[in-house]
């Protein structure tokens, strides 16, 4: 499988990228081969793999909320370059 100039100007396009002639001619070359070598992957037989969603079993890898102290509101509010007793005073963005 090859890609086009114009798949890769797209796929630029799409991720936002601005992408010089020369890099265009470069990426379209590069990405040609990663889906070549992608293409090898076809050649395995794969009839009886299961399939999975990750290639390690993987379970519960976040950590148990557990209650902990917390600053206090003046620590909290310390290095606030705006504030008032309670809160940040921030510069309103939506008009008044």
């Amino acid at each position: 499988m090859s890609i086009s100039r114009e798949e890769v100007e797209k796929v630029s396009l799409l991720s936002r990228l601005l992408l010089s002639d020369g890099e265009l001619v470069a990426m379209t070359t590069q990405l040609g081969r990663v889906l070549e070598y992608i293409e090898l992957l076809d050649e395995l037989d794969t009839e009886r793999i299961e399939p999975l969603s990750h290639a390690l079993d993987v379970c519960d890898v976040m950590r148990d909320d557990r209650v902990a102290p917390s600053l206090s509101r003046d620590e909290a509010l310390a290095n606030a370059p705006q504030r008032d007793e309670e809160c940040y005073l921030v510069p309103a963005v939506l008009g008044q």
